[in-house]
């Protein structure tokens, strides 16, 4: 009998590990998706709103860890 509740405790926390995991990859490739598409757009928008204003894009793990646009501030869309 204590087998059997080791086994399930075992299989248990294994499950919940691996649905830990999933979720944890979901939510980095729903990260970096975003990042991505930030990424992108300020390119786009700063050739199309400010070329005239000299910015170095940052790279993409900037975008990946602040989640927002990173224009200068004098470039409005």
């Amino acid at each position: 009998m204590r087998a059997v509740t080791f086994v399930t405790c075992v299989l248990t926390g294994t499950l919940f590990g691996a649905t830990y995991t999933f979720a944890q990859q979901a939510n980095d490739l729903e990260r970096s998706a975003k990042a991505l598409e930030l990424f992108l757009q300020d390119k786009e928008d700063h050739k199309e709103y400010c070329p005239r204003l000299k910015w170095e894009q940052p790279k993409l793990e900037v975008y990946k860890k602040e989640l927002k646009s990173q224009l200068p501030k004098g470039c409005k869309k």
